[in-house]
């Protein structure tokens, strides 16, 4: 009977010592998955999510040919005295 006594308490260390080991490895897992997750949501979003960045202003070489072609529109009957002061407007303004 001994011997069966040494076989049995023999096969609970090992059981037991098995399943402590398994959920040590199981937490230790389980918190990288939750690190990485974290880091996941820390970080700022792509930059392809960013907004564009502003358009450059026109110089004022462009500007001047912009009102000039205006002018010449309106003087040609094209524009009106109204639509000629709202586009005129528009190129000063940006």
């Amino acid at each position: 009977m001994p011997g069966l006594l040494r076989g049995v308490a023999r096969t609970a260390v090992v059981a037991g010592t098995a399943t402590a080991v398994s959920n040590r490895v199981s937490r230790r897992q389980a918190g990288r998955w939750a690190a990485q997750e974290q880091q996941q949501y820390a970080e700022p979003p792509p930059q392809q999510y960013a907004a564009p960045p502003p358009a450059p202003q026109a110089g004022m070489d462009d500007k001047l040919a912009q009102l000039k072609e205006l002018g010449e529109l309106k003087a040609a009957g094209v524009l009106s005295e109204l639509e000629f002061e709202q586009q005129k407007q528009r190129i000063l303004n940006g």
